[in-house]
């Protein structure tokens, strides 16, 4: 993108700065608007797009924050620039909290401008490409849950690229929650057997005792009960795809069957007498450490070799903080429409709290969470007030854990300058730059006593 089609809004209620950074800026190509007031500027963005927004923090009636916080809020993904004074770079920090992109300080120097500007508008162009790369995957792989902007994700989405055109037999691993049943679908739905069976079969949820007539079917006569003769899962995914989930919790005994079906396709049901031949690409999940039962004897190293021929390893929810947001809105919009909910978005002081816990559940609790917070909410944005408990007491234990290492610290301090003092209170309070009646407030609040 070039120069000229990026567009500028330069805000100061000094007219000549505004004046100054237009010419400056308009050289290097951009088009620049300006505005001389908070309050112009908020009007400007409410009815032009901007890319970027360098404004003042200083201004009468409307001031920098409130430009930055009101501009967000309408486009999240909007870049400001925040100028000030050097005595005020206190309060530019504090603006780069609340969703700043950088800051300049004044009286500025040109070539520092420009340099800052291009840098972020560089990121800018670079972060769309990788949205749109994104996008692309996700529309040519047929889902729209499976989301993130991550680097761990979008190298899961290179690896089922090389991988779906294939007919290897493929291994998902990762913790339950974070979408390998989903995969798996993927898989088979960008494949060539998209349009024969894709047939799931949760290995852990089925007794041991019946799992094998679930896979393999049985003939009439078998068993008692077995009134018919009945397909098993395994000659109904013929020409499509086996999904095995939870492949860590199948039985011994039955591994052997399975694995004689992925060395010759062939299928024997209980009680039969003659093979039914099948060609199936089998994909297995688990959440379990396949190496670590084959250890202890548990499942056959033959078997997981015929099923790691691909390994996808699916990050947990903690591992790929970043795609919180985007996983978040998503679900907040799916939750909405199907319980015909109108809600814009969700409170600062939430979506920090959704960073912060470590979702042990992974992507199946965070949506469980939007859904009871979209039923429960009854404003615009989801607020603390309508996440579950165990994450807010989360939030409290974490700032009670900062707020005891704050605590030991300044003990330490205190503690160390009245011992190099010779608990002496005055020269202590001098030395820490605070008055005496505050040194003994805290030698009583932090219980300080002198050895």
């Amino acid at each position: 993108m070039k120069n000229n089609n990026y567009k500028l809004l330069v805000v100061d209620d000094e007219r000549d700065i505004c004046k100054a950074l237009e010419f400056l800026l308009s050289r290097e190509g951009y088009s620049v608007v300006t505005a001389y007031s908070g309050k112009d500027a908020l009007e400007k963005i409410e009815k032009e797009a901007f890319d970027l927004v360098i404004t003042d923090l200083k201004m009468e009636g409307i001031d920098g924050m409130q430009v930055l916080e009101k501009a967000l809020g309408k486009n999240p993904n909007l870049l400001i620039i925040i100028m000030t004074a050097f005595a005020s770079v206190e309060s530019a920090v504090e603006a780069m909290k609340k969703g700043a992109s950088d800051y300049i300080v004044k009286p500025f120097i040109n070539e520092d401008v420009k340099m800052t500007i291009r840098r972020l508008l560089e990121h800018k162009k670079v972060m769309n490409e990788n949205l749109a790369l994104r996008q692309q995957l996700s529309q040519q792989f047929g889902s729209k849950e499976f989301v993130g902007t991550s680097n761990q994700i979008m190298y899961v989405f290179e690896v089922l690229e090389k991988v779906i055109p294939t007919r290897s037999n493929i291994l998902i691993l990762g913790e339950s929650g974070t979408g390998k049943g989903l995969v798996a679908e993927i898989v088979h739905c960008n494949s060539q057997r998209k349009d024969r069976p894709f047939i799931s079969i949760n290995c852990s949820a089925i007794p041991e005792n019946l799992l094998e007539s679930e896979l393999f079917g049985y003939r009439k006569g078998a068993f008692t009960g077995a009134a018919s003769d009945k397909k098993g899962l395994i000659v109904l995914a013929d020409e499509g795809t086996l999904f095995l989930d939870e492949i860590g919790d199948m039985p011994l005994s039955l591994q052997s069957k399975v694995l004689k079906v992925l060395e010759s396709g062939e299928v024997l049901p209980i009680g039969g007498t003659s093979q039914t031949y099948v060609d199936v690409r089998v994909i297995a999940a688990t959440n379990k450490n396949l190496e670590e039962l084959i250890a202890k004897g548990l499942f056959r190293e033959d078997l997981y070799y015929r099923l790691n021929v691909i390994e996808v390893k699916i990050p947990s929810l903690r591992e790929r903080r970043e795609d919180i947001d985007v996983l978040a809105q998503h679900f907040l919009e799916k939750c909405c429409k199907e319980n015909n909910k109108n809600i814009t978005g969700i409170s600062d002081e939430a979506m920090e709290v959704l960073h912060n816990y470590s979702w042990p559940g992974n992507i199946r609790e965070l949506r469980n969470v939007l859904e009871r917070a979209v039923v429960l909410a009854t404003s615009e944005k989801i607020e603390l007030k309508e996440l579950p408990d165990k994450l807010l007491v989360m939030k409290e234990v974490e700032g009670d854990l900062l707020k005891n290492k704050i605590d030991s610290y300044e003990k330490k301090v205190i503690v160390d300058t009245l011992e190099a003092h010779n608990w002496n209170k005055e020269e202590a309070a001098r030395m820490l730059g605070v008055d005496l009646a505050t040194l003994y407030r805290k030698i009583k609040k932090l219980g300080i006593i002198e050895s």
